[in-house]
This record gives C-alpha cells, sequence and structure tokens, in this order.
C-alpha cells in the first residue's frame, strides 16, 4: 500500500508539473506558424508586399524580415541563425556544400525578375549609354568622363556589375559609392553629370517618400553589346522590356529555403510563385517568374 501511495503522489506530482499548451499556440505547417527571413535590402519592399498578401490569405503566420546587403546577410544564412533569404544570385557550389554537410539540401526557387537602372539628372542632356560604356567605366578605361554612383561597397548590385565587367577591384577613378538606394537618387537629383545605379523595384516602391528627388531624376536607355538580345536600340527598364528580356541589366530574384523540413518557408516560397504571387510581382512593376495564361471561351449566339 505504501509503494502504491507512492506511485500516485508521484504521478500526480508529474503531471502538475508539466506546462499546458496554450490555447492559442499556432502549429508549424505550411500556411502557419513563424518564421524569420534574410532578405537583400534591394528586394525588401515586393517581398513586404508579397508577405502583406500572404497573410492576409493564411493569417495564423507571422515573419520577421531581417534586411541588409548581400555580404552582411549572406553569413547569417550560412551560419544557420536564419535558413530562408531573398536575394538576387543562387548559393555558390561551396555555400551550398555548407549545407548539405548538415544533412540539408537547399532548395531554390526563382519568383522575379528585376531591371537595374541607371539614372541621370534631368537637365542632362545625355540620356542614353551602352553596356560598353559602362563596362569601360568600370574598368578604368573610358575617356567619356561619365560616373557611376552605387548604393554601397557591399551590395549585390555593385557586384552584379564587377562580375559582368569581370573585375574584382574598382578603378581609383569613375566609381562611387553611398550607403542606400535612397541616397543614390537623392545625390543624383542634385547633382548633374553622374549616373546612379538603382533596382527598379526601389524606384518604383518609394516614389511617395523619394517622390522630390525623383522629379528631378530621368531612367537612361540602355543599348546591349553586339550580337546579344536588345543590341538594336536603347531599351529603358520598363515592365514590358523586363518581362521580354530585351533590357541588358537584368536579374533574377530568388527565394531560398534551407529549412530542411516541409514547414512555413516551403509553404511560402511555393506560394511566390502561384498565380496569385505572380499577380503581385506583375503589380509591382517587375517581370513575374511566369506569365499566367488566359484562355478565352467564345460562344456561339447565333
Amino acid at each position: 500500500m505504501k509503494n502504491l501511495s507512492f506511485i500516485l503522489l508521484l504521478t500526480v506530482f508529474v503531471a502538475c508539473k508539466q506546462k499546458p499548451k496554450p490555447a492559442n499556440e499556432v502549429q508549424e505547417t505550411r500556411t502557419s506558424g513563424t518564421i524569420s527571413v534574410l532578405v537583400d535590402e534591394s528586394f525588401s519592399e515586393v517581398l513586404a508586399d508579397q508577405i502583406e498578401v500572404f497573410k492576409t490569405d493564411y493569417p495564423d503566420t507571422k515573419f520577421t524580415l531581417v534586411e541588409g546587403n548581400e555580404q552582411r546577410i549572406i553569413p547569417t544564412f550560412l551560419n544557420d541563425s536564419i535558413r530562408v533569404i531573398v536575394m538576387s544570385r543562387m548559393l555558390t557550389e561551396a555555400e551550398d556544400k555548407v549545407y548539405r554537410n548538415r544533412s540539408i539540401v537547399p532548395k531554390t526557387s526563382r519568383f522575379a525578375i528585376d531591371g537595374i537602372a541607371l539614372i541621370t539628372n534631368k537637365v542632362n542632356l545625355d540620356s542614353n549609354i551602352t553596356v560598353n560604356e559602362v563596362v569601360n567605366i568600370l574598368k578604368g578605361t573610358s575617356t567619356s568622363g561619365k560616373q557611376l554612383v552605387f548604393d554601397n561597397a557591399y551590395s549585390s548590385t555593385l557586384r552584379y556589375f564587377k562580375d559582368l565587367a569581370g573585375i574584382k577591384v574598382l578603378p581609383a577613378k569613375g566609381i562611387y559609392t553611398l550607403n542606400t538606394n535612397n541616397d543614390v537618387i537623392k545625390y543624383i537629383a542634385e547633382n548633374k553629370g553622374f549616373i546612379g545605379v538603382v533596382g527598379v523595384n526601389w524606384l518604383i516602391d518609394n516614389k511617395k517618400e523619394m517622390a522630390g528627388d525623383l522629379d528631378k531624376v530621368k531612367m537612361m536607355g540602355v543599348k546591349n553589346l553586339k550580337g546579344k538580345k536588345g543590341d538594336d536600340q536603347f531599351y529603358k527598364p520598363v515592365q514590358a522590356n523586363l518581362i521580354s528580356g530585351i533590357y541588358p541589366f537584368l536579374r533574377n530574384i530568388y527565394i531560398i529555403n534551407a529549412e530542411g523540413r516541409d514547414g512555413l518557408g516551403a509553404g511560402f516560397a511555393t506560394w511566390l510563385v502561384s498565380p496569385r504571387g505572380q499577380l503581385i510581382v506583375l503589380k509591382s512593376g517587375l517581370g513575374p517568374h511566369k506569365m499566367a495564361s488566359r484562355d478565352f471561351n467564345f460562344k456561339n449566339t447565333n
């Protein structure tokens, strides 16, 4: 009897120690739960728009966006702090191997196409430039006197153009870096003779905040290298030219999920390429990953 009483008391004690699950606890699934997402600051606005609509469809979700330039957010992703990232390139073989060594295969999905706009002060008569001219400025061999202004030295935008020119080190003259995309817009609005380099998405989503400065700048037309698409005339980074691929300076926007499970990261990545997610990309002024087909049903009323 003493042993029986002791067992009963122990059972009651253990039961009391167990914390009951909160009634409002949200289950972690593809359409519910909590997630942190690293995002290249160039795409923070379009991603925020996507999340806002996603949450109306699935209210039991909570997102935390961690913004930063590409070189800052990549180490955070690789050290396993945050396992979902949005940026303009895929992982390198070495970066991919970091997760595969943990028995996790990162899943990469393209969900939009962004253009990189070249902007200049409205008073400048010259509003066109060729890809070859841009490459020469980056290599330090240009004699045109044109100068490029980037957001910052660690941005994905500058990395894109360094890759384009095939250089590792920037020339001593002709290239300037500031801090943010808005700094670039403001600088070009206040100074003649410079060319600013800004993501199209940033120009579109900051119309209200930067309205005064945007009124003082204009987008330049760009002609591609001979033999490449868009080499016949100067094209501006308007949406139709992003979708057709005729504008030279294009980059993909990817979401990379390394959660290693079928959770909210996987669900959100799938939703981004769904018709609803792609419609938001289209409305943002960017190029969608894929265009939704339009089916017309013609009825004979005779």
